[in-house]
């Protein structure tokens, strides 16, 4: 299951960065030399590599009292990777070579932090030609007796290609993370509970047409019918319930029963959205869903699913975990970094029951793939019902079927899923046309995210549509050559709001010769003009396009990654006279808490009971401001007066929770 809140965070998960000014601090980097060093707010490093070409390097960055970002750039100057996973503890990067000359590892403090760090060259070797061998050299930060590990299946036309396990299952009993390891797959659950529910549709003992309030009558009647469908495809408009509890600070793995997800519902004073209008991700239907397999069947979830699904498939190695203390003989344990950069051990999420908490191995997913191209369990028909995306209510397509994404990867019909609990990570990719897939796991919570795609280009790419476009819609003409007047940029320096998830913010500006970018809680990332309003994003496959208006400056622009996402620029502007008034005690009856606003010499933070650390709140529109999880944005309300009474606070899966002012006590 996803904890993660705001969904446009996928748009950003691997943009690249610039640095605030490199410095003239150049070193050669050695192999299996560690260099120790301090990084000051607005100073990045390079360390310099003379390699061949076709060679892979890895190496890694240890983070002991500074976040940092890492960036390799080629002999030309020109990114050829980035990374910024974790902010402590080692940050792994590595990179193939096109051409022999001088590489770059470029080390910069995120978001301007100071600190020390230590930096090691540990892998420079010829970058292996055979699949098998380049897969393992991927696998590199998952590798060895002390780390975190992963398991990783390549099947095509029902064969096994590649299977292979690396690092540790367990790090206090050493025990290494195996193919039959059984491991949380998060929400690539998501596709077994819809599927039992279409299986349960099949027999005609349900209908995705039906209101939940049939089976549940104790959620509130909101207006409109909330159906099954609504629930499969994250259109209900049902609170997120994850998100939810995360505006309370409380702990994602703390106990949690089903009641408390109905009582989410219960207090929710209205649906976020009409009921199929629009897609957004939603792990409350899911274990809705899970709950009514029980009611219609008289069954609990996990012994149904064993009987009507994981058996009847021989995936012996499969279990639902009914609640995160369950026994999971030979499983994997989760791990993550500590403030320290240690492994610490995680415990799952709670309540995931449904939306996700099925242990399994690669092996025993292989037979669910197959099962889709030949249903042993269940017909072809389920399975054209599950990868048929959704239509919202205004005609609008989406990529999600009921349980599945959908979508076109270079020129393949991709069907997938990835599951990420509190440090468990998967993914589930099948490519129907080709009958191939590829299917990772891994117990620790920065495992690469691109990794399956990674290891489908290893072995797929053949099948690849090279020729294929990338981010369309862009300006016609452009052209990578453009010369750029650098001063036209100030004209659209600022702030503009994401239209899909009020609150996150991209902040444009220029320092001389260097324009650059920033998303709300994220690095630097520069920018390339490929003409007067298009923009590379560097080091990644994404592009900016400002809407310029006749004297040259922008309103509004447009992101193209992975599909076209609109912002509107912010004009407002609150003098720190003017903050004071957002100060306050703000309680909210909806789910029971207190939140306070103080103005600090940064600004505006607030600041709960069960919250460690403050949030900034940074100005967006006019009376909004936009914030680090838990929250995205805070939007004050006025009376008739123009007096604040209240603000509404939103994360994208849960919106417009309201808290009202508190009277201060004399």
């Amino acid at each position: 299951m996803k904890t993660i809140n705001i969904f446009v965070t996928a748009f950003f998960c691997c943009l690249s960065f610039m640095s605030a000014q490199t410095t003239d601090k150049e070193i050669i980097l050695s192999k299996g030399v560690e260099l120790s060093d301090s990084l000051s707010a607005k100073s990045s490093h390079y360390y310099t590599i003379e390699l061949d070409s076709a060679q892979y390097v890895h190496g890694f960055v240890n983070q002991k009292t500074v976040d940092v970002a890492v960036k390799i750039l080629n002999s030309e100057d020109q990114i050829v990777a980035s990374f910024d996973g974790p902010a402590k503890g080692p940050e792994n990067f590595y990179f193939e070579t096109k051409s022999a000359g001088k590489y770059k590892v470029l080390v910069t403090p995120f978001e301007e932090k100071e600190g020390k760090y230590s930096i090691e060259l540990s892998i420079v070797e010829p970058l292996a030609t055979e699949p098998n061998k380049r897969v393992s050299q991927l696998m590199t930060p998952y590798t060895g007796e002390d780390v975190p590990g992963a398991a990783i299946l390549v099947l095509k036309n029902d064969k096994t290609l590649f299977e292979e396990a690396y690092g540790m299952a367990n790090l206090t009993y050493k025990i290494p993370f195996k193919v039959t390891t059984p491991t949380n797959i998060g929400s690539t659950s998501k596709q077994f509970t819809a599927f039992a529910i279409q299986m349960l549709a099949d027999r005609g003992e349900l209908s995705l047409d039906d209101d939940i309030r049939k089976y549940f009558p104790e959620i509130p009647d909101f207006g409109k019918t909330v159906t099954v469908r609504h629930l499969l495809t994250h259109t209900s408009g049902y609170r997120e319930f994850l998100n939810t509890l995360g505006m309370t600070g409380r702990s994602m793995n703390s106990p949690l029963d089903r009641e408390m997800i109905f009582k989410i519902l219960k207090n929710q004073p209205e649906l976020q959205n009409e009921p199929g209008a629009e897609w957004n991700y939603n792990n409350t239907g899911f274990v809705l869903l899970a709950a009514l397999v029980e009611k219609v069947t008289d069954v609990p979830f996990p012994e149904w699913m064993q009987q009507n699904v994981f058996l009847p498939l021989d995936m012996h190695n499969t279990m639902v975990r009914a609640d995160q203390n369950e026994i999971v003989p030979g499983r994997s344990q989760g791990y993550n970094l500590n403030k320290v950069g240690e492994y610490q051990e995680v415990e799952d999420l709670a309540g995931a029951m449904g939306a996700g908490g099925i242990y399994t191995t690669i092996g025993d997913l292989a037979k669910w793939v197959k099962n889709f191209r030949d249903p042993k369990v269940g017909n072809a028909k389920i399975f054209q019902e599950m990868t048929t995306p959704y239509v919202l209510t205004n005609g609008d397509t989406t990529n999600y079927g009921l349980g599945l994404f959908v979508e076109e990867k270079n020129g393949l019909k991709t069907i997938h899923h990835g599951g990420s609990d509190m440090a468990h990570r998967s993914m589930l990719m099948y490519f129907p046309e080709i009958n191939a897939a590829v299917i990772t796991q891994s117990n620790f919570s920065n495992f690469a995210g691109n990794s399956a795609e990674k290891i489908a280009e290893i072995f797929l790419s053949q099948y690849y549509d090279n020729k294929e476009g990338k981010n369309e819609d862009l300006a016609v003409g452009s052209t990578e050559d453009y010369i750029y007047q650098i001063e036209k940029f100030d004209a659209v320096t600022g702030r503009y709001e994401l239209e899909e998830a009020p609150g996150f913010i991209l902040t444009f500006k220029r320092e001389g010769a260097r324009i650059f970018g920033q998303a709300t809680g994220q690095p630097e990332f520069g920018l390339k003009a490929i003409s007067d309003s298009v923009f590379l994003l560097q080091g990644v496959d994404a592009k900016i396009t400002f809407h310029l208006k006749d004297d040259g400056s922008a309103n509004s622009i447009t992101l193209h990654q992975n599909g076209n996402h609109p912002a509107k620029r912010i004009h407002w502007e609150p003098t720190t006279e003017l903050m004071e008034e957002f100060t306050g005690t703000f309680y909210s009856e909806e789910i029971e808490t207190v939140y306070k606003v103080a103005l600090q010499e940064e600004g505006l933070a607030l600041s709960t009971y069960q919250v460690t650390d403050q949030l900034e709140l940074t100005p967006a529109d006019e009376d909004s401001f936009s914030a680090s999880f838990p929250l995205a944005e805070v939007k004050y309300l006025r009376d008739d007066k123009g007096e604040i009474h209240g603000f509404q606070v939103s994360n994208g899966r849960a919106r417009g929770i309201y808290f009202e002012k508190m009277e201060e006590q004399e």
